[in-house]
């Protein structure tokens, strides 16, 4: 809550799931475009809030399986659980409210009448979330009696059914939509009210979201039946949610340009040598654009030429060092002297890098200095290091910037998956 001065320029409120993540895209591509964008241009001034039906559990699951950034926030447990930053510090306040009026043992007694109702794993039972499959068949039939049963029993509760196969038992408090709502409650009270709120959807368990006043939202390509009917129900007049016409984060990025919400086209919408174009750019652009083309290269996805080799060297400072974290120190030009007989080493190979948590902050005046956790996706999972930039303004100009330093460290957990040192 604490990482911006003043208001966010834009917050965007996301399921996981078939939203941000597409896993009917093996290339992950829709998100590692996101990615690019928000580091590059949003990471400083806006924030970033995953909203998941997916526990702690299988959410750290889900983050050691595909390329994602660090959210500023994460509601997790279908807005039953609000933790804060990279340490996922929980939101106290919001367990307190959910305390009010629960009674777990009276939910799971009357539960255990309903033989069409499985449990789900025990990750998945959470203090504030109770979780059953049940089929879509018997959904229906089955909400109506326990929503009887609860009242009886003087429960204020809410069941949430969704993907047609999960049901979720809430406090009447929680929710994604109540969660938001805590948040932005939050903000308002600290005057940091975001000037925009994105939020971005699929299934029926997201259909809180986008009730929530004056915010904007998109239901991707691929929304299930249950949310769209929603929509059609409830607010198909409502000009500020569309229904995008591209599945997941590539949706998200539709939903923004739709909206004049901000730019919207990410640097690996780039195919050519724009990706390493330092004209114009910004301190998080440079370093940004330089790995993508570092992916490219030893993924074989740029022409092999000298012309590339040169404009790669034309960012860095030929008298610059870079010190890799297992130890190694070469000039910054050694390294892509280096790097050019590597070219297709990763060809046909699980192979990804994306930067997460880049922040720049200006220490002198022609000079910055970048820190963000550089992270590579591979068939031997992920590896990821802390790497520090210093940048300084060619010739004053602040649109163009010359690396002149790069240091790299390992973070903790990730130094022994690496079978060999990365040059960069």
């Amino acid at each position: 809550m604490d990482c911006l001065d003043g208001p966010a320029r834009l917050m965007i409120v996301s399921d996981l799931d078939h939203t941000m993540v597409d896993h009917h895209d093996s290339e992950n591509t829709s998100l590692l475009r996101f990615n690019a964008l928000w580091e590059s241009l949003y990471r400083h001034d806006s924030l970033l809030v995953f909203s998941t039906g997916r526990s702690p559990t299988l959410y750290k699951q889900l983050r050691k399986e595909k390329p994602m950034l660090t959210p500023d926030i994460t509601i997790m447990s279908v807005g039953s659980e609000i933790t804060y930053g990279n340490l996922m510090v929980p939101d106290n306040g919001w367990v307190d409210l959910l305390n009010q009026n629960w009674d777990k043992s009276v939910i799971l007694e009357e539960t255990s009448k309903f033989p069409q109702l499985t449990a789900q794993a025990a990750t998945e039972q959470r203090p504030h979330k109770i979780s059953y499959y049940v089929d879509k068949e018997h959904a229906q039939e089955v909400i109506r009696s326990l929503s009887d049963a609860f009242q009886r029993r003087g429960l204020d509760v809410k069941i949430i059914y969704s993907g047609g196969m999960d049901l979720d038992i809430l406090p009447q408090g929680a929710g994604k939509g109540q969660a938001l709502a805590y948040l932005l409650s939050k903000f308002k009270a600290e005057s940091k009210l975001p000037v925009n709120t994105l939020v971005c959807g699929d299934s029926g368990n997201d259909a809180e979201l986008f009730s929530i006043p004056d915010v904007y939202g998109v239901m991707v390509s691929n929304a299930q039946e249950e949310l769209l009917q929603w929509h059609a129900e409830n607010a198909k007049d409502n000009k500020k949610i569309i229904h995008a016409t591209q599945r997941c984060a590539a949706g998200i990025i539709e939903a923004i340009g739709h909206f004049g919400l901000g730019p919207n086209a990410s640097p690996r919408d780039g195919l050519d040598l724009l990706s390493c174009k330092t004209d114009n750019s910004t301190p998080a652009n440079i370093v940004v654009n330089f790995f993508i083309a570092y992916e490219r290269w030893l993924r074989a996805e740029v022409e092999k030429s000298e012309s590339f080799i040169q404009s790669l060297k034309g960012i860095l400072e030929p008298t610059g060092v870079a010190v890799h974290a297992s130890g190694v120190e070469h000039s910054l030009h050694e390294c892509i002297e280096l790097l050019g007989p590597c070219y297709g080493d990763k060809q046909g190979k699980v192979f990804r890098v994306w930067l997460d948590r880049v922040f720049a902050s200006k220490i002198g005046s022609d000079v910055w200095l970048v820190k963000f956790d550089k992270r590579e996706l591979t068939d031997d999972g992920q590896n990821c290091c802390l790497t520090t930039v210093l940048l300084y303004s060619k010739h004053g100009n602040p649109g163009s910037f010359s690396l002149v330093h790069l240091h790299q460290t390992w973070l903790e957990g990730f130094a022994a998956k690496t079978q060999s040192p990365r040059l960069f």
